[in-house]
């Protein structure tokens, strides 16, 4: 692996580190590498609100799993799902936050700080307009907030644990309770 610069690595630096591992994210210089193996009932909760949101988004509109947004030039994280105006690219590496409509972390306890505080306040910074924070509550339970623009920091709409109806994005209506058996 090739050493970082003095001042800690890049966002485009991702693109050129064959051996990290397949989810590294880079946050504020610091490349992350997820660790432990994910839960099955993460699994299957993001393939599942991943199709769920590919099926319930219009025209315009694209949901991707485990991509990166280049938030500035020293954070690059990967959120579990996003939602994307951008067109599709199939070389595309990351997404800008120009192009994000929604990011959406699934909290494990190996990233929950960074799920819960760090994530939230660099994409809020980031101007992008919608985050939902999913926990395991007994079953899915979605904390949605909306970003506050005079503010640049998240405000929250709404916490759903049996069903999910969302305006914005998009019209969204949602059985949490199927997203995992």
């Amino acid at each position: 692996m090739i050493p970082p610069r003095p001042s800690g690595w890049e966002a485009d630096d991702l693109d050129h580190l064959p051996q990290a591992p397949r989810h590294t994210e880079l946050i504020e210089g610091a490349l992350i590498f997820r660790m432990s193996p994910q839960r099955s009932w993460t699994s299957r909760l993001v393939g599942k609100l991943t199709f769920a949101l590919r099926q319930a988004a219009p025209e315009g509109f694209e949901t991707e799993r485990e991509m990166t947004v280049r938030l500035d030039k020293k954070s690059r994280p990967e959120p579990d799902i996003l939602v994307t105006t951008a067109a599709y690219d199939p070389d595309r590496t990351w997404y800008a936050p120009a192009d994000v409509a929604l990011v959406i972390e699934v909290v494990s306890e190996e990233s929950a700080d960074r799920d819960r505080s760090l994530k939230p306040f660099k994409y809020a910074q980031a101007r992008i307009p919608h985050f939902w924070r999913v926990e395991d509550e007994g079953g899915p339970t979605v904390h949605i907030y909306e970003l506050d623009t005079m503010t640049s920091t998240y405000v929250a709409t709404g916490i759903h644990r049996d069903r999910l109806k969302a305006a914005v994005p998009f019209p969204t209506d949602l059985d949490l309770k199927n997203l995992v058996p």
